[in-house]
């Protein structure tokens, strides 16, 4: 059984926090996953459970 069903590949926009939760809004994703302008770090964006929005930080 195949559990991944789709594949797609993207360049990561450079952006601040901001920005991408502008992103996130306008395209009406749950996440939105981008490289911080500020900390030079892959960072994403994701629409909680009761509708607020988190930050994630990865470490490397």
């Amino acid at each position: 059984m195949d559990i991944i069903k789709r594949q797609k590949r993207y360049d990561l926009s450079i952006m601040t926090v901001d920005e991408a939760v502008l992103q996130i809004d306008m395209l009406g994703h749950q996440f939105f996953v981008f490289k911080n302008a500020e900390t030079d770090e892959v960072n994403a964006v994701y629409r909680r459970n009761d509708n607020s929005l988190g930050l994630i930080q990865f470490n490397d």
